[in-house]
This record gives C-alpha cells, structure tokens and sequence, in this order.
C-alpha cells in the first residue's frame, strides 16, 4: 500500500545556517491504517492482556497502595529515559528523607512525575476532557520544580527546538517551527476528541504518542509527558479504570527501536509498524504488571502468615505492615507517626518484623535508623536500574 507524506518539510534559518523542520499532517493518517488479520489479532490480544490487568489490579487487597508504588516506579524509569540517574531507592529516599546525600536534582524531577500524574487523573475524574488546557497544566506540574523550572512550565514553547547535534543544522530531528505550533495541536487536540472521526482506542493511542513526539511543543519534558498521555488517554476512555499501565520499561530496553519507529512515520509514513510495536509493548506490559501485582500480592499475604505467628506482637506488627506497603523506606518516628503507635511500641514492631527476615535495617545513612521492606523493593526496582 502506496502510503501518503505524513507531513511536510519547511526550509527556515538561524544564524545564517538553513535548516529543515517537519511539520506533520492531521491524525488520522491518510490512506487510513490498514487493519490485516495479524493486527487485528494484536489488537484483541492486547485488550484481553488489559483486561487482566485491571482485573488483578482492583481484586487487590488494597490497589491504591499498589499504585502508589506503581507510579513510583514508572516516574524512575520515565525519567531514566531522559537521562536522570536516580534509582527507586533514591526516590524512596528522598520521599522518606531519612537520608540526606541522593541526587536532588535527579529525584527531583522523578518526584515531579508523580505529581503530574496525580494531577491529570484528578482532573479527568473531575470530568475535564483531555484537551491542550489539561496537556499544559500536567506539563505544568512536571516541570514545577528543579532543573525544568526555568523551561516554560505549562506553555508551549515559542522558539525552535531539535533532538541530536547542538543546533537545528546538524539534528537528528527539528519538529515544526514555533508559529506551527497551535496548528498542529489543534488538530491533535480534535483527534483525541473523535474529529473528524472515532479511532479505535488502542490505535488512539499509538497514534496520538507518536503525534505528539513529533510536535514536540514544549521546550522540556516532552518524552515524559508524551508516555503519560498514554496512560490518562486509556483511562479516560474507559480502557483502564485505574492507572496501572506504563510502556517506560518497554522503550527504555528499546530505546533505538524505538527512535528508528518515530522516524520511519516521518520518512516513510509506516505507521503500522509502530502500531505493532506499540500495541506489543502494551501487551507486553501489562501482562509484567499483572504478574508484579499478583507477586506482591503473595508476599503481602506470606509476610501477613509470618507475622501472624508471633502471636500477642502481631497486632502492632501487622500496623506497621500496612504502613510499610506504602512507605517501604520508614524510620521509627514515621512509623510511630503513620501508625499511631507509641516510639516504643513502634520500635518493638520494627525489631519483630527483622526477627521475621521482613525487613533490613539500613546501616550508617542517618542518625534516624532506617528500615527497609526489602523484598517489596526489590520486586518493584526490577529494570529501573540506571541506565
């Protein structure tokens, strides 16, 4: 199939120095996305893997405590992509802030991250369509602190911006120039609301992510910001009823591939690669996010049988478990604080639940001891390791 120009190249000039930026045509693409057996196999595929997914995650004990994890995770390695170096324990860390020392500025824009996510659900709970106003006032909040702070948050930017070389003459890729801007969001923005016609939602999705990577409106965060559309655009259609699906840990093992996707819309028009790749990815993940809720879901369970066994000790130990589920990094005072129990008392649940190999004390970092749930953090840490 003979696919029509995505977009269109403009010639323009900085500093004597001629340049090519792309502009990219209206979504949806034209001639449209040509469903065969083996994508629309895909495509069922990844609902049902969804589908599973959002089941385990709401039949858990607690899924708000598995999200408040969740994220956290996906913050690390969303951020990982744009080259931060923070762990999820330094994120840990600097939330607890038991230990002084992790890299601030790092941890800062994870923690940033959070709060972005935070905000655009709230936002679509609040019955707020997902519109450039919600786009710039998530961005807003992902760039609210630390080193982006001084990159426009929440505005789209108002000059040229390029991806690889130090200027717009050598780049890898220049997106549309500054004046194009409001165009090319418009149409995005009426894409994402079914003009001129509804996508099936998982094709939105793809589509809309590579779309908005191509834009490129603002001058920080858009990596960032263009993962976390995906997840607030499946649950604001429905797909999800929670926020438990993040593709982070698929593109950062496939960075290159990933790249080489975007790239070939733009030269080639090949969206159906990238659809398939796209929608593998989210197959992929969620079925991994299935398996980590049902993995800790049984090691809730097992530590709650251990803790079961020490008899008239267990009621505060069992408090202190529930705290730890949220903040896996606690010192006594916080767990005294979080759970209501007296230091004593706190301290005595803290030393049982080591006895019990629950958890490890992290020795040297602060006058404040320090406990750790260990193997909550290590199911959780797996593939966030700086890159």
């Amino acid at each position: 199939m003979l696919r029509k120009k995505t977009g269109e190249y403009r010639i323009s000039t900085v500093g004597g120095e001629n340049y090519k930026a792309f502009i990219p045509y209206p979504l949806p693409p034209e001639p449209a996305i040509k469903i065969d057996a083996d994508l629309h196999e895909l495509i069922d595929n990844t609902l049902l893997a969804l589908g599973r997914l959002d089941s385990i995650a709401t039949l858990l004990p607690d899924t708000s405590l598995f999200l408040y994890m969740y994220v956290r995770k996906e913050a690390v390695l969303s951020s990982q992509i744009e080259g931060t170096q923070s762990s999820l324990s330094d994120l840990l860390i600097f939330e607890s802030k038991g230990i002084p020392g992790v890299p601030l500025d790092d941890v800062q824009e994870v923690s940033n991250y959070i709060a972005a996510m935070n905000y655009g659900l709230k936002r679509l709970r609040e019955g707020f369509p997902l519109s450039l106003r919600l786009i710039k006032e998530i961005h807003g909040e992902l760039l609210k602190k630390g080193r982006g702070a001084k990159k426009a948050p929440g505005e789209f930017r108002r000059t040229q911006n390029w991806i690889g070389g130090d200027r717009p003459g050598n780049a890898a890729y220049v997106p549309p120039p500054a004046e194009n801007l409001l165009q090319c969001m418009g149409d995005l923005e009426k894409f994402l609301n079914n003009v001129p016609a509804k996508t099936p939602v998982l094709i939105k999705a793809a589509l809309m992510h590579a779309q908005f990577e191509t834009i490129h409106p603002f001058l920080d965060g858009n990596g960032r910001l263009g993962r976390l559309l995906i997840t607030l655009l499946l649950c604001s259609e429905n797909v999800l009823k929670e926020p438990v699906l993040y593709l982070s840990l698929y593109l950062k093992m496939r960075r290159q591939e990933y790249y080489d996707h975007l790239q070939k819309i733009r030269i080639d028009g090949d969206w159906e690669s990238w659809i398939s790749f796209f929608l593998y990815g989210v197959r992929e993940t969620a079925d991994l996010a299935a398996k980590t809720a049902k993995t800790l879901s049984n090691l809730f369970e097992k530590d709650r049988i251990n803790i079961n066994s020490i008899g008239q000790a267990s009621g505060s130990a069992f408090r202190v478990h529930v705290a730890l589920q949220e903040f896996p990094l606690l010192t006594i005072l916080q767990a005294a604080k979080t759970t209501g129990l007296s230091f004593p008392t706190a301290q005595k649940a803290l030393n049982n639940l080591i006895k019990l190999g629950i958890l490890s004390e992290i020795p040297g970092k602060s006058r404040a001891r320090l406990f750790a749930y260990s193997e909550y953090i290590r199911i959780l840490s797996e593939g966030t390791e700086p890159l």
